[in-house]
């Protein structure tokens, strides 16, 4: 398998039903997330969740993914701050709440089977708002296809 990465700013503060970030599986190729970091760019807290998401819903703009080999391109997709719901699915039970300080964040590791992203276009992962207000944060996802 080959590792790939992406991350952002994310471009709004998302909600409890827009992710702030999204990474999809392709048509023909899915994944295992290996990580995920999240950090705080304002003074104000917020908590944080990750979800299986079963649809595309309005995905954000789409962000451009980087080879750690660069003899393998990845396939998956991923997306800044969702503008339409997408239909949420498991809760896969990482949560964190990030301080209200500029660069306050929480890196989470999936270990060593990763978190399956399966085939097809509409089968992601999302970091959404877990409750209360959202903030724009640097996210990241490493993941092997």
């Amino acid at each position: 398998m080959a590792r790939q990465s992406v991350g952002a700013l994310s471009a709004g503060a998302g909600s409890t039903t827009l992710p702030l970030m999204s990474l999809y599986g392709a048509a023909a190729n899915g994944g295992k997330l290996r990580e995920v970091g999240i950090f705080n760019t304002t003074s104000v807290a917020l908590a944080v969740a990750l979800r299986r998401l079963t649809t595309a819903g309005t995905q954000g703009a789409g962000l451009t993914e980087a080879p750690h080999d660069p003899a393998v391109p990845p396939l998956m997709t991923a997306f800044n701050t969702h503008t339409g719901a997408p239909t949420l699915g498991a809760d896969l039970g990482y949560r964190a709440v990030i301080g209200a300080v500029v660069g306050a964040g929480v890196i989470w590791t999936m270990g060593d089977n990763g978190i399956i992203i399966p085939v097809g276009t509409g089968n992601g992962i999302g970091v959404i708002i877990e409750n209360g207000t959202g903030q724009i944060c640097q996210i990241y996802f490493v993941w092997d296809e």
